[in-house]
C-alpha cells in the first residue's frame, strides 16, 4: 500500500518541477497544501475524469489560483485525458492548457477562472447555490459538495466577506473551504498587515470554522467528514507551512511566487526521500493515483443509468426559446406605444419570459428600482432553494462572482441588478463572465445624469466607456419598450458573452414607430437608421435616453432644409461585428454628430474625422434630470445649434 506521503510528494514535486522548468510560478501553495489536496481527492472528491462535465460531481474550486500547478498536478495523477504529462511540462507556456492562473475551458476539470484573490470563493458560493436549487428541483439526481481552497490573500479580499456573509445567510451547507493558513503573504508574515482572527469571523457569519494540522492527513480526513454532515457551510483552517520540505526557503515568502532554484530542488528531494528525476512518478504512486481517480466510476454509471436524458439535457444546457413570445409581445408593444422608463420596460418583458426560460433574477438591494422581480418570481429563502429570485444584499461584487457561479452550472441563466455606477464594486467579476465566456446578464439601471437629484455620485459618467472596452462584453442600450424587448432576447440568447442592459430612470417616449420593420430585431446588428433621408448632409446617433434628442433636432433641422438621419445605437459591440458596407451605410456620408450622457469613450471610432460628439466631459450635478441635461448641453436645441453652425445658418 502506498504511504499518503508519497501519494502528496507525487503532487509536490510535479508542482516544483513544472515550476523551474517554466522559471516561473508559485511552488509555495502546491507544497504546502498537497497533503491536504491528496486527502480531499483520495478520500471524499466525488469526480470522473473521463466525464468532467459530469452534472452531479463535487467541484473542486482553487481560489489560491497562484497555485495552479497544485490543480493541473492533481489532474494528471488522477487520469483527466487531456491533463498530459506534455501540458504539466508547458505550464505558463503560450498556447498550453495549463497557464499561469486556471482558466475555465482551457483544461477539464478546472471550474472557474481564479487568480484574482476571493473570485474563487464567491464564485463557488454561487456553485453550492446552484446545486441546493437543482436539489429541491431534482433531489435524487443533484447532491454534491463544493469544495474551495482559499488562501489568507482570498480571505483578505473583501469580495470574500461579501461572498461568506451570504453564504452563512443562505445555509449553504454543502459548501467547505479549505484554508491555507500558512502564515505568509507576498510581503512577508501576514501579521504585517492579517490579524483577524478568520474562525470567529466565519462563526459570526453563521459558518462553522475550525483548525487542523494540515500536514496530518488523520485529522483533514476528520475535518471534512464532519463539515460533510454539518448543516452550515464550513471553514477548515489548514495550519500548513508554505514551501513544506524545502530546507531553507520553507515557511518564507520567498517560497511564493519564485521558483524554488536547483540546489533548493535537490535538497528538497533530500529532506523528502523523493529521489526520482523532474517529472517522473514511480509505476506504483501512479498506479494509487490513477485508482483515486477511478473511485466513482460504480457511482457515476449508476446516476447515468438512472438519470433521464431529458433531465441530463436539461442539466447542461438551458432550453431558450422565447422567439415566439417576444414576437407576439412586440405586436403587443407596436400596438400600445407605451412610453416608460426603460428599467420599467425591462419588468415588462421579464413578466414575459421567465415564465419560459431557467432564469435566476436577484438584486443588490435595489429591487424595486432595477425592477428585476416580477410577480411569477419567488424568493429564495433557506432552507428553501425552491425559487428563482435572489437578495443579494447591498452586495454587488459578491452577486457578480455568484452569477458566475450560478452560470457554470450550466442549468441556469442569472440576471441580476444594481445601479450602473456600481460597476465600480462589481466590475471584476464581470470581468470573469466576459473571460471565462459565461452569458451571465447584468442588469444596471439610472443609466445617466437623467437620474437627476441624488447627483454625481450616483451619475455614470465613465461607466459606457468603460464597459465597451471590456472584451466579450455586450453593451445594450435600447431607448424605448421595442428595443428593450429585442435587447433581452439578444441576451438571453448570448450564451458566450455577458450582456450588460443599461436602462433609465426617467420616461423615455415610444419611438419604434419611425423604424420600418417591427418583426426583425432590429437591435441584432447594434445599430440601424431609424429616420432615413437620401442625400442627408448629417447623421445624428445616439442611444438609450439620447434618442430622442436626436430625433427631437432632426425634425427641427429638417424644417430649415437641413436633410437629417437618425441612428438608434443600441449595441456599439454587435454594431463592430457587422460588415464594413452595412456600417457605412447606417452611418451615412454627412458630417455625424454623436450624442449620449456620457464620456465620449469610444464614440471617435464611429463619428470620423470631422465627426462631433455632444456628451458629457464632467462630473454630473444634483438636480432634477430636465435641469441637467440643459445645465450641461445635451439637448435638441444644443445640436441644432451645432449644425447650424456647421452650415453656416443663423443661430
Amino acid at each position: 500500500m502506498i504511504a499518503h506521503s508519497e501519494l502528496s510528494n507525487a503532487v509536490r514535486f510535479l508542482s516544483i518541477d513544472a515550476v523551474e522548468k517554466a522559471n516561473s510560478g508559485h511552488p509555495g501553495m502546491p507544497m504546502g497544501m498537497a497533503d491536504v489536496a491528496t486527502v480531499l481527492f483520495e478520500k471524499h472528491l466525488m469526480f470522473n475524469p473521463n466525464d468532467a462535465n459530469w452534472p452531479n460531481r463535487d467541484r473542486f474550486v482553487l481560489s489560491a489560483g497562484h497555485g495552479s500547478m497544485l490543480l493541473y498536478s492533481l489532474l494528471y495523477l488522477t487520469g483527466y485525458p487531456e491533463a498530459t504529462l506534455e501540458q504539466l511540462k508547458n505550464f505558463r507556456q503560450l498556447h498550453s492548457k495549463t497557464p499561469g492562473h486556471p482558466e475555465y475551458g482551457h483544461l477539464p476539470g478546472v471550474e472557474t477562472t481564479t487568480g484574482p484573490l476571493g473570485q474563487g470563493i464567491a464564485t463557488a458560493v454561487g456553485m453550492a447555490l446552484a446545486e441546493r436549487m437543482l436539489n429541491a428541483k431534482y433531489p435524487e439526481v443533484i447532491d454534491h459538495y463544493t469544495y474551495v481552497m482559499a488562501s489568507d490573500g482570498d480571505l483578505m479580499e473583501g469580495i470574500s466577506h461579501e461572498a461568506a456573509s451570504l453564504a452563512g445567510h443562505l445555509q449553504l451547507n454543502k459548501l467547505i473551504v479549505l484554508y491555507d493558513d500558512n502564515g505568509i503573504s507576498i510581503d512577508g508574515k501576514c501579521d504585517l498587515s492579517f490579524c483577524d482572527n478568520s474562525l470567529l469571523r466565519f462563526e459570526a457569519y453563521g459558518w462553522n470554522a475550525e483548525r487542523i494540522d494540515g500536514h496530518d492527513s488523520n485529522a483533514v480526513d476528520a475535518a471534512i467528514s464532519r463539515a460533510k454532515k454539518s448543516n452550515k457551510p464550513s471553514l477548515i483552517a489548514c495550519k500548513t507551512t508554505i514551501g513544506f520540505g524545502a530546507p531553507t526557503k520553507a515557511n518564507t515568502s520567498e517560497a511564493h511566487g519564485s521558483p524554488l532554484g536547483a540546489a533548493e530542488i535537490q535538497a528538497t528531494r533530500a529532506a523528502l526521500n523523493w529521489p526520482y528525476e523532474p517529472f517522473v512518478i514511480p509505476e506504483s504512486i501512479m498506479n494509487s493515483w490513477r485508482m483515486i481517480g477511478m473511485r466513482h466510476h460504480l457511482v457515476y454509471e449508476q446516476w447515468k443509468n438512472k438519470t433521464s436524458n431529458t433531465i441530463q439535457k436539461e442539466l447542461q444546457e438551458p432550453c431558450i426559446e422565447i422567439d415566439k413570445a417576444i414576437s407576439e409581445y412586440k405586436q403587443k408593444i407596436k400596438n400600445e406605444k407605451h412610453s416608460a422608463a426603460t428599467r420599467v420596460l425591462s419588468q415588462q418583458v421579464l413578466e414575459v419570459i421567465v415564465p419560459l426560460l431557467p432564469l435566476i433574477g436577484g438584486s443588490a438591494d435595489l429591487t424595486g428600482s432595477n425592477n428585476t422581480k416580477t410577480k411569477s418570481q419567488t424568493v429564495i429563502a433557506a432552507p428553501n432553494y425552491e425559487g428563482n429570485y435572489i437578495h443579494y444584499g447591498v452586495r454587488e461584487h459578491a452577486m457578480a462572482a455568484v452569477m458566475n457561479g450560478l452560470s457554470l452550472s450550466k442549468a441556469f441563466i442569472p440576471y441580476g441588478g444594481t445601479f450602473l455606477v456600481f460597476l465600480d464594486y462589481l466590475k471584476p467579476a464581470l470581468r470573469l463572465s466576459a473571460l471565462m465566456k459565461q452569458g451571465v446578464i447584468y442588469v444596471l439601471t439610472h443609466d445617466s445624469i437623467g437620474l437627476g437629484e441624488d447627483g454625481p455620485t450616483h451619475q455614470p459618467i465613465e461607466h459606457l466607456a468603460h464597459l465597451r472596452c471590456i472584451p466579450n462584453v455586450l453593451t445594450f442600450r435600447p431607448m424605448d419598450a421595442m428595443e428593450v424587448a429585442e435587447c433581452w432576447q439578444l441576451a438571453v440568447q448570448s450564451r458566450s458573452a455577458p450582456s450588460v442592459l443599461v436602462l433609465t430612470r426617467q420616461k423615455l417616449p415610444y419611438l419604434s414607430d419611425l423604424r420600418t420593420n417591427h418583426l426583425e430585431n432590429a437591435c441584432a446588428k447594434g445599430g440601424y437608421v431609424l429616420i432615413e433621408k437620401t442625400e442627408a448632409e448629417v447623421t445624428l446617433i445616439a442611444s438609450g435616453s439620447e434618442v430622442s434628442i436626436a430625433v427631437e433636432a432632426a425634425d427641427a433641422l429638417m424644417k430649415l432644409n437641413i436633410l437629417v438621419r437618425v441612428v438608434s445605437m443600441p449595441c456599439m459591440e454587435l454594431f463592430a461585428k457587422q460588415s464594413q458596407s452595412y456600417k457605412d451605410q447606417v452611418l451615412g456620408k454627412g458630417i455625424r454628430i454623436g450624442i449620449e450622457a456620457a464620456c465620449e469613450g469610444v464614440w471617435p471610432k464611429y463619428l470620423g474625422e470631422k465627426g462631433i460628439f455632444i456628451g458629457m466631459n464632467s462630473f454630473g450635478a444634483s438636480a432634477p434630470a430636465g435641469d441637467l441635461y440643459t445645465h450641461f448641453g445635451i439637448n435638441a436645441d444644443i445640436v441644432i445649434k451645432r449644425v447650424k453652425s456647421i452650415f453656416g445658418k443663423i443661430v
